[in-house]
């Protein structure tokens, strides 16, 4: 099946109209359409599982690289693809905005544009500059005429796990700027869940999760319309791959037995054109 660009935007957004869905994040082809096989309504990109592959930390890809990286995603599957597109690769708003159109053009269903200041140590940016941001990517949008969902991050609760309150403030000032979908990763209870729904209501929440917890079915009790799992599924992949490695240069090759079956692979991949 082949499913145009314009098909998936619309699926996105329909699935952000209700319910709570998963959206997991591959770090390349094979992961994507795996997810896909595996029954996900839609997959997310993950700045530092695509980073690793490249031998690179997160954040240390270029612009360039991510934009290459989303067009092959995209066209790898018949489900949306969201774009962690970082900081918006750009400090000014109008840069921000011209890189949006840049990912647009991918065939994305969705971005995310995060307050975090590039750099070595961890800033946000202050918080009119960062709405400004957000409103310079709401208009690159609307501009195009796509369809594209905008996702609003502020990370200042990866930082300071007491900065619920600011961080609530940014994402209601987000909302006011134009973003569809509102998204503050480190925000972990029950109770500061429940008060983010709540405040950027009736807008959807995106929670992200990269630790065992809370269960879908549990998030979707608090409100919460989309989940996450940001680099944790290539961490998970790359965790094996170390144990098992780690195993051999000591001398075993007993980590090989959780392989899965290369026929089972290739009887998957090989239905893909």
């Amino acid at each position: 099946m082949t499913t145009t660009v314009t098909e998936k935007r619309a699926a996105f957004r329909a699935l952000h109209q209700q319910g709570c869905f998963v959206l997991p994040n591959p770090w390349d082809s094979g992961s994507a359409r795996m997810l896909q096989h595996l029954g996900f309504a839609a997959l997310a990109s993950t700045s530092s599982g695509f980073a690793w592959t490249t031998g690179h930390a997160d954040n240390a890809v270029t612009r360039d690289d991510v934009l290459q990286h989303l067009r092959t995603l995209c066209a790898a599957v018949d489900v949306p693809v969201n774009a962690d597109f970082e900081s918006g690769f750009a400090v000014a708003p109008e840069a921000v905005a011209a890189n949006v159109q840049l990912a647009i053009a991918t065939g994305v269903a969705g971005l995310s544009i995060e307050d975090l200041k590039e750099g070595s140590s961890p800033a946000l940016y202050d918080t009119a500059l960062a709405v400004e941001r957000i409103r310079a990517a709401r208009a690159a949008i609307d501009a195009s005429g796509a369809d594209v969902i905008l996702v609003a991050r502020t990370e200042g609760l990866l930082y300071d796990a007491g900065a619920l309150a600011s961080s609530i403030a940014r994402l209601e000032a987000f909302a006011e700027a134009g973003a569809d979908c509102l998204y503050a990763p480190g925000v972990r209870s029950k109770a500061d869940i429940a008060a983010m729904v709540k405040a950027v209501g009736p807008k959807p929440l995106n929670v992200l999760m990269s630790k065992p917890g809370l269960s879908v079915a549990g998030l979707a009790d608090l409100g919460v319309r989309r989940i996450s799992i940001g680099g944790t599924l290539a961490r998970v992949a790359w965790g094996a791959m170390m144990t098992a490695a780690e195993q051999i240069r000591n001398g075993s090759f007993d980590g090989l037995a959780a392989a899965a079956p290369g026929q089972h692979l290739n009887d998957i991949f090989g239905n893909w054109k």
